[in-house]
């Protein structure tokens, strides 16, 4: 009996020694204070050749300038019909100095402004904003960081100045919450999604009116999830977290190239469905009933986005008053999937 004890407590210790302690977030996300960046590379060759080919520049930011390279990425905003302007995967070269704001970065996504006009700066804005929504929801969210961005052409010459911003790499989503990266196949059996993250995920994606996602599948050959993210906990046999990003197909940013997907009957992509699982449905409930009273602290997010209009800020937290409304109705958990 004793031995059976010595080996069950330390099995236990093994298991929780898997788990990691949680870390702060690193210098470029400890901040919501926009930051200004001045890109130096061959912005003709990156706009006019999409192939994801590394291509060497600089960044500028706060007096430090860093090697890195840049490449187009991304599935529909990377193509010319979409986009003015690939979104971009900045590598630094050579590790950041010490006490800089790139401190502990290698690579990154920086969300860019997909066209020139300069109206579609607020669509940005408004991608943004979906991360701090979610950031209010939960810890396990990627940050963002807004950036005002100069890109300069490798002979000097200015090419434009635009908003847009980085997102966190995921292995430091991970480590800011003691967890790892879960490596998963294409498909995810439902039974091994935690409830209540699939729950959260699910009610997000209502609030922002999103359809461009999947918790559970991706592309064939592709490692899962469509635009959703796995986290462990490292504990054999725990379930996984899942969470989402990539926002911009969302009836909040309402992008002209946004259409619903094959299969999904709604008109356009602002009008709501929930497609949460039937088996997260108790979670789901129990977590809109908890946002419910926090309603005033959601819709006030717009107003602390800097650059974001008067008129986009009105429409936007409109918008999510929506999701409320919904909540109070009942009207979001009129169906789900099996």
């Amino acid at each position: 009996m004793k031995t059976w004890i010595f080996l069950a407590c330390t099995a236990l210790a093994s298991s929780a020694a898997l788990a990691k302690a949680p870390s702060p977030p690193t210098p470029l996300f400890a901040s919501d204070a926009p930051i200004h960046v001045t890109i130096q590379g061959p912005f003709p060759t990156l706009v006019s050749n999409r192939a994801e080919i590394p291509r060497p520049a600089t960044m500028t930011v706060d007096g430090v300038t860093y090697p890195i390279t840049l490449s187009p990425r991304g599935i529909t905003r990377k193509t010319r019909d979409t986009c003015d302007f690939p979104p971009l995967r900045v590598e630094l070269t050579a590790p950041a100095p010490k006490g800089s704001l790139f401190e502990h970065q290698r690579k990154l996504k920086l969300v860019t402004h997909c066209r020139r006009d300069a109206a579609f700066q607020q669509k940005v804005l408004l991608e943004y904003s979906a991360y701090r929504l979610f950031n209010l929801m939960t810890p396990l969210s990627f940050r963002a960081r807004l950036a005002n961005v100069d890109y300069v052409n490798s002979d000097g010459q200015p090419y434009i100045s635009r908003v847009g911003f980085f997102l966190e790499d995921f292995d430091d989503v991970g480590k800011r919450n003691g967890m790892q990266v879960a490596h998963m196949g294409s498909l995810v059996p439902l039974q091994q999604i935690e409830p209540a993250s699939g729950a959260r995920f699910a009610v997000f994606e209502y609030m922002i009116s999103n359809y461009d996602w999947s918790m559970r599948a991706a592309p064939q050959g592709e490692e899962c999830c469509h635009n959703g993210k796995m986290l462990t906990d490292g504990v054999p046999g725990s379930l996984l977290t899942i969470i989402p990003y990539d926002f911009d197909y969302s009836g909040l940013v309402d992008a002209p190239y946004a259409l619903p997907p094959e299969g999904v009957h709604v008109d356009n992509v602002r009008n709501r469905s929930y497609r949460g699982y039937c088996a997260h449905m108790a979670q789901a409930r129990a977590f809109a009933a908890q946002l419910s009273p926090r309603r005033a602290e959601f819709l006030g997010v717009f107003t602390t986005i800097p650059g974001m209009d008067p008129r986009t800020q009105a429409r936007a937290a409109a918008f999510v008053q929506g999701f409320f409304t919904d909540i109070d109705s009942g009207k979001i958990f009129k169906n789900c999937l099996n």
